[in-house]
């Protein structure tokens, strides 16, 4: 099947701000001639058509790129992580390159942060530590800072580890030259 690109067409897709007199005299040019009216309306509707298709066909390669990038950045994470991994098991922490300055095996770290469940809100409202809801930044300080016993009775305390897995790290040397990423197509 092949797709006819019309002049009307070509001239919406390149309609700017402060052409649009000559975009407007070439429709009321088209309104003007001799050709019946419904393969005008046919002609115009069938160029926005056009244009619609080409903005949902983008739409959707962005949508399908956005999911290629998620799952390239999902995939090198993991190969980070299982490459730091394998590097451990050998004892090796920076490995030197001719390309690279290094690959180096970053350690595993672990973030805590502490959660605070409130038992009785109104009670701790009346303590004073109100905004529209419970101020949880000044029970939390009142909390750190020993400041109120009465709030330890209406809060428990839960601390949230998190821990990321050890990783590897590329060490590129400053040369420019060498930090060109290649992608090869291979034919099969």
């Amino acid at each position: 099947m092949k797709i006819k690109k019309y002049r009307l067409q070509t001239e919406m897709e390149n309609l700017k701000v402060g052409s649009e007199k000559w975009f407007k005299d070439y429709l009321k040019e088209l309104l003007e001639s001799d050709k019946p009216y419904y393969e005008k309306a046919d002609y115009i509707a069938y160029c926005v058509n056009q244009l619609q298709a080409k903005i949902d066909y983008v739409s959707s390669e962005i949508r399908h790129l956005q999911q290629v990038k998620k799952s390239l950045s999902s995939s090198k994470e993991l190969a980070m992580e299982l490459t730091a991994s394998v590097l451990a098991e050998y004892g090796i922490d920076k490995i030197e390159g001719v390309n690279i300055s290094s690959i180096t095996v970053t350690a595993s770290t672990t973030k805590s942060k502490d959660v605070i469940n409130f038992k009785d809100e109104n009670k701790i409202m009346g303590l004073g530590y109100v905004k529209f809801l419970v101020d949880e930044e000044a029970v939390e300080k009142a909390l750190k800072s020993n400041e109120s016993q009465e709030l330890k009775d209406l809060v428990d305390i839960i601390t949230i580890k998190e821990t990321s897995p050890s990783k590897i790290k590329i060490n590129n040397k400053r040369n420019q030259s060498n930090n060109e990423v290649k992608i090869e197509k291979q034919v099969a």
